[in-house]
């Protein structure tokens, strides 16, 4: 009866019952998207499987009617506990089904969800957008109503609970431990994301970059730039900076400090009981090692998450971490600013740097924030990494190197890139060249570096425009 049940769902365009609201989601679809209208209902009820395909759209629902098409006999009003589906080649028909509503004894104790049907929806569309090729994202789209449907009742009742996580290593620029959580909790990561974050975004300061839309890498070198000509007034006067790092930054994360941090500005029960859920999960306790295992002894020991205390720790590799992270450092920000009163103040993740005409005032401002850090957060300063000097030197931040009048890009990512296109593999040489044309094209003094890479590109057969700003595809059958 089940597999019956999913043939005919093939071919049929359901109308779901849920709360009064109209859904259109815009995605990309073969054909225009099916029109819904939804009545209200006195309880909560979630239609099974069926439920969802007008959301998600021809594109990923092969063999739906559209609703566009003619009907034999005028549609049927919904009621609850049924649904009316409408096939393109036979009459309307109508028939009862089982809806999932949880039964009031299962819901004392269960905070009510506050979410819809179409937030978790956008968060699965947002989430497949760099990931859709992958393994677990594919595995999650074979079912994808089954799959949604189920995710979304039990973060309803309450039953959600992360999987398994894959842990492997990459090697550049230094080993990292990296824990990827599952496709079914990165679409989880990304609701509870799309929900929370513009609250916490309208309370971080203007120089606080990385993981914020329109706040990359090179907003984090321009907005540097532009402090050093404002505060040394194009480089007329004499300023120092004062660049610091945080030590083993993800791997010391104090969850306590952050589940507090997360409390003061989610007030909602459930959306603070999922934002929990997420923080305190332990990808330690179930997961895959992938990659041979003889890389993890490449880490060093103080910098791998398997070492440290449950309570410390965030895994490198989810949204959610790198989103923690910025809630996280936020107090630093704020002490900054309000407290040392540091005018010229730029951080990215947890590198930052401060500018100022006396090295002096540096110098203090360097032991108040050493202080801060281990009292308010229970972070260190690493102290091979703390830079004091003057800016005519140039100053190397994320990945760029700042001096008068230009910025140029680090020399060891030159090199890497070099030696990276002599030894990928052909097939690879296109994508990884432009990708590096693309980054050093970010520096104003970056043509002497784009000739070193288009040399190395057009000696592996690939041709490189006069701009020396792209490469092309090389001719099949040539070396």
């Amino acid at each position: 009866m089940a597999q019956a049940l999913r043939i005919v769902a093939r071919y049929l365009t359901v109308k779901a019952v849920m709360s009064v609201r109209f859904l259109n989601l815009v995605v990309p679809l073969a054909h225009k998207a099916t029109a819904m209208r939804v009545a209200e209902t006195g309880q909560r009820c979630l239609a099974r499987s069926g439920a969802v395909s007008p959301l998600i759209g021809y594109s990923l629902r092969r063999g739906d009617v559209d609703s566009t098409n003619g009907r034999s006999t005028p549609p049927t009003l919904p009621m609850r506990g049924t649904r009316t589906s409408t096939m393109a080649t036979r009459t309307t028909t109508t028939r009862t089904t089982r809806a999932v509503c949880a039964s009031s004894a299962d819901r004392n104790d269960a905070i009510p969800a506050d979410f819809t049907l179409q937030d978790l929806v956008v968060a699965y569309f947002d989430c497949r957008r760099n990931k859709r090729n992958s393994q677990s994202a594919l595995h999650f789209e074979e079912r994808l109503e089954h799959n949604l449907m189920s995710l979304n009742e039990e973060l309803v009742s309450g039953e959600y609970k992360p999987g398994k996580s894959i842990c492997f290593v990459v090697t550049r620029p230094k080993a990292r431990e990296v824990w990827a959580a599952d496709f079914r909790d990165r679409v989880v990561h990304h609701l509870l994301y799309n929900r929370i974050a513009p609250r916490f975004y309208r309370s971080f300061i203007a120089d606080t970059c990385a993981c914020i839309p329109g706040r990359g890498t090179l907003y984090a070198a321009q907005r540097l730039a532009a402090k050093i000509r404002s505060a040394s007034q194009n480089w007329s006067k004499p300023l120092w900076y004062l660049k610091c790092d945080l030590a083993n930054f993800f791997v010391t994360i104090d969850k306590r400090v952050l589940d507090g941090q997360l409390a003061e500005r989610i007030h909602e029960p459930w959306w603070m009981q999922l934002a929990a859920t997420v923080l305190h999960h332990d990808p330690r306790e179930d997961f895959e090692l992938r990659g041979a295992p003889a890389l993890l002894a490449r880490v060093p020991p103080h910098k791998r998450l398997m070492n440290q205390p449950g309570h410390l720790g965030l895994p490198i590799g989810n949204l959610s971490s790198q989103f923690f992270a910025n809630v996280y450092l936020n107090a630093l920000d704020q002490f900054a600013k309000h407290q040392v009163r540091a005018r010229h103040y730029v951080r990215y993740v947890d590198d930052f740097v401060l500018l100022h005409e006396s090295p002096q005032w540096l110098g203090a401002a360097l032991t108040r924030i050493g202080a801060f850090l281990p009292d308010t957060l229970h972070a260190r300063l690493n102290p091979s990494k703390t830079i004091l000097q003057p800016v005519a030197r140039g100053v190397d931040f994320v990945g760029h190197v700042i001096k008068p009048w230009h910025t140029s890009t680090r020399r060891r990512t030159v090199r890497e890139a070099v030696s990276r296109i002599g030894a990928l593999d052909h097939i690879d040489v296109f994508t990884s060249a432009n990708s590096y044309f693309g980054l050093l094209r970010q520096s104003s003094n970056s043509h002497r570096d784009r000739a070193r890479v288009a040399r190395a590109v057009l000696r592996r057969g690939h041709a490189v425009n006069g701009a020396l700003t792209k490469t092309y595809r090389r001719p099949h059958g040539s070396e």
